[in-house]
């Protein structure tokens, strides 16, 4: 356990004596394939640290069309903000495998901090570095037109392997990648299409391949 906080992003720079308290306050808990683990909007209290499975995240329009923000896989977290604050939920987590979490609750974390107070002084810093990375990631999306924010999510997933190309192990549909860059299917599709006609990208079944770097411009 004292391994998966270590490389939690948010915990870095804590000492070991510090992640043991940390570890001793959390709770384990185990959700089948496509549990809603929270949903936008309730309220928050709890840091989940994901230990086995994938989760994606995800905002609702109000006509309930879903737009993926994010996959997060094991050593990920989500709901940290609700250590800290009172508000609510600002997305929804659903499991899209059989997952084990370990979840921190607000009220012992604060029980935590209150006898090591250095955990909230390393976690704030942490966090503040963390929103510096989430607004030029939301900066960079705005900046670009629809054929960058779909190859700007290609090469994020993208992974090298053996044969010097990127592979990307999620299987995304059309759809999926639709969602996550905010456009229609048949846009994506195009892009797709065209990008596999230049021999940029391929397929092994349903993964997406990376054979080079992707043209600036569409």
């Amino acid at each position: 356990m004292l391994n998966v906080l270590a490389q939690v992003e948010i915990f870095k720079g804590l000492c070991e004596q510090e992640l043991e308290v940390l570890a001793a306050s959390s709770v384990t808990r185990q959700y089948p394939k496509n549990t809603v683990i929270i949903n936008e909007g309730d309220h928050a209290d709890s840091l989940y640290l994901i230990d086995q499975g994938r989760v994606k995240v995800y905002c609702s329009d109000k006509n309930g069309k879903e737009f993926i923000m994010n996959t997060l896989e094991p050593g990920d977290y989500f709901g940290e903000l609700a250590l800290l604050d009172d508000d609510r939920r600002s997305a929804s987590v659903r499991t899209m495998e059989k997952c084990t979490f370990r979840i921190i609750y607000k009220e012992e974390f604060q029980r935590v901090i209150t006898e090591h107070p250095n955990i909230a002084r390393v976690l704030m810093r942490n966090l503040t570095r963390s929103v510096r990375k989430l607004t030029d990631k939301v900066k960079s999306l705005a900046l670009q037109d629809v054929y960058g924010r779909v190859t700007k999510v290609l090469t994020t997933m993208a992974r090298p392997r053996e044969d010097e190309r990127l592979f990307i192990a999620e299987r995304l549909t059309q759809q999926d990648i639709a969602d996550r860059v905010g456009a229609s299917r048949e846009m994506v599709a195009r892009i797709l299409k065209d990008l596999t006609i230049g021999e940029y990208i391929g397929f092994e079944g349903r993964n997406i391949v990376i054979n080079g770097k992707l043209p600036a411009s569409y």
